[in-house]
């Protein structure tokens, strides 16, 4: 028999080979919730299948159900071993080396038994990839170039994947009786792209009990360290998780001291020392006495600081950023000030949801205006609505715009050609109400030629948002070559802004690019580059993302209101 963690392995490898196969996203799903609902099982597994209760847990239904029993009673799957007999050994593997396709996994496992990463790069190395056909001598550099990425990757996932165990971990460790308060801190708190560990604060006068709590969460695998205020374990799938337990007094200073990254806080501790202080997980010492510090406020006040919030604690330089403020009221962004949904995709292109559908979601959520941008004709890959659809679509906008109270504005996603201009004809870009412009196509132009297009794009005429500016997925593809500070000042002499892209796999552009804009006066968007009612949620990235460059309220165009807003995008003059 196996346990629920083993079972949920199990579902987790069905889910990724059924991505792999390129079978339906949903089913896809349905596994990975599967997994989840096991790793926070507190029940007794067992008795839940001999009951015949497991279709009672969030998002199994009876075909898992039985899937999962089958999994339990004999240690084994039939679906599971059909999936693997249908693909090439190491599939898992391989899958995971940029550029390595189900198609390449194929036909060099056909061609050359190549089953394992380690098989790929001594093809590659002995030249035997690019003697098969449909590969080549580029084709086989670029393979070695993405098996380097993958042998020296970290352990680190993103933020979105981390968050989904985070949040479930927080509430269980606020569950506790001993708890008085529990907060995230780290990475997650500094809204990183890539998070390595999960740190958790916490506030009580009975630490033990709390760290005993926090070690019995349904999805730890493994308790690696622990004593009578911490505790270290590993989740299900790897990612580990610290717990720090601190009497309430010195819960804000140690929140504060976990937060910071090591280069913020040595560049702290030495303003500090020239202070006649020093910093430590609990606060500020002057000698041997402890200054009083019941909110961070009150640490920064010690040393003579205002309030950095937690996105900008990254290094010296943000220290530096904060006295030089000299005691302005400059807060950051929050995502309540945002007033409008930018970049939004419908089933028009590639999005999931109706016009109204997203419309009734955005509405929902408080928001004030929508932009339905769905990708030009040049993204046929993608569905891009050529002007035959293109009224078709206007007069649905039309007609949902009757029905609901959010303002609707008609836009597109227009991509950015080879030559810099946008697609369609100018006399129907002036015609819409936004136009956000996006690389899609040609990502592997060399820097002078990227910045060329990315120039001569920023100087069209019309008003247009350069979206995720330089085509990064994160872990998965690198942001493609340009000169970014020369495109930055076409974008500062042009009808032009700046979006914050706020899809989490994407969170582009990058902070210290959002710098170098702020720096030009360049103004911004915050955008979700939602394809489904559910994407729209990933607001909350774009913000954090805008925070950690430094973004304030006035600089950012969807905090303004439907009116205003309209006019500063609007593509004609």
């Amino acid at each position: 028999m196996l346990d629920k963690l083993d079972i949920a392995r199990a579902l987790r490898e069905m889910a990724m080979l059924l991505q792999i196969k390129g079978e339906n996203p949903y089913r896809a799903r349905a596994y990975e919730t599967g997994a989840e609902a096991l790793e926070e099982l507190s029940d007794d597994l067992g008795e839940l299948i001999q009951h015949e209760r497991l279709t009672e847990l969030r998002g199994i239904g009876a075909a898992l159900a039985g899937q999962i029993a089958e999994l339990y009673k004999t240690g084994r799957s039939e679906q599971l071993e059909k999936l693997r007999a249908e693909l090439p050994p190491g599939v898992l593997e391989l899958s995971q080396v940029p550029g390595m396709s189900l198609k390449r996994i194929q036909a060099l496992h056909d061609a050359l038994g190549v089953g394992s990463v380690e098989e790929l790069k001594r093809a590659c190395l002995t030249g035997k990839v690019r003697a098969v056909k449909g590969f080549g001598a580029k084709t086989e550099a670029s393979l070695l170039e993405g098996i380097y990425r993958y042998e020296t990757r970290d352990e680190r996932i993103l933020l979105v994947d981390a968050l989904e165990l985070a949040e479930p971990l927080l509430a269980h460790v606020r569950g506790c009786e001993a708890t008085e308060q529990a907060d995230l801190a780290g990475a997650i708190r500094r809204w990183e792209e890539t998070v390595a560990d999960v740190d958790v604060v916490a506030a009580t006068d009975d630490a033990a009990q709390v760290v005993d709590w926090f070690a019995r969460f349904p999805r730890v695998a493994e308790v690696e360290a622990r004593d009578d205020a911490r505790c270290t374990v590993r989740f299900s799938g790897g990612l580990r998780g610290e717990l720090l337990c601190v009497p309430p007094r010195y819960y804000a200073a140690a929140r504060h001291h976990r937060t910071g990254a090591p280069a913020y806080l040595a560049a702290l501790g030495a303003l500090a020392r020239e202070l006649g202080l020093t910093l430590d997980e609990r606060g500020l010492l002057r000698g041997n006495k402890r200054l009083s510090a019941e909110t961070e406020e009150d640490l920064y006040r010690h040393l003579g600081l205002p309030y950095i919030a937690p996105e900008l604690r990254e290094g010296a330089e943000d220290i530096v950023a904060a006295a030089a403020r000299d005691g302005r009221d400059d807060a950051l962004i929050e995502e309540g000030d945002i007033q409008g949904m930018v970049h939004c995709h419908t089933v028009y292109s590639d999005g999931k949801n109706t016009v109204e559908e997203m419309a009734l979601e955005a509405e929902a959520m408080g928001m004030k205006y929508l932009t339905i941008t769905d990708h030009s004709p040049a993204a046929h890959y993608a569905g891009g609505v050529g002007l035959d659809r293109l009224k078709q679509q206007w007069d649905e906008i039309a007609r949902v715009q009757e029905r609901v109270r959010v303002k609707l504005l008609r836009g597109t996603e227009s991509d950015i050609l080879e030559s810099g201009k946008l697609d369609y004809p100018d006399a129907i870009l002036e015609q819409f109400d936004v136009i956000i412009a996006s690389i899609h196509s040609r990502m592997k132009m060399d820097a002078d030629q990227m910045t060329r297009r990315l120039v001569s794009a920023m100087k069209q005429p019309v008003f247009k948002i350069w979206g995720h500016a330089l085509g990064r997925l994160i872990q998965r593809r690198e942001p493609f070559a340009c000169h970014v500070e020369e495109v930055l000042d076409a974008v500062a002499g042009s009808r032009a802004a700046v979006e914050v892209n706020g899809d989490p796999y994407r969170l582009d552009m990058e902070p210290r690019w959002i710098k170098e804009a702020r720096k030009r006066g360049i103004r911004f968007v915050i955008s979700t580059d939602a394809h489904s009612t559910n994407a729209l949620h990933n607001l909350r990235f774009g913000v954090g993302t805008a925070r950690r460059g430094g973004l304030r309220r006035g600089e950012v165009l969807n905090a303004l209101g439907p009116a205003a807003f309209k006019k500063a995008v609007r593509p004609a003059a």
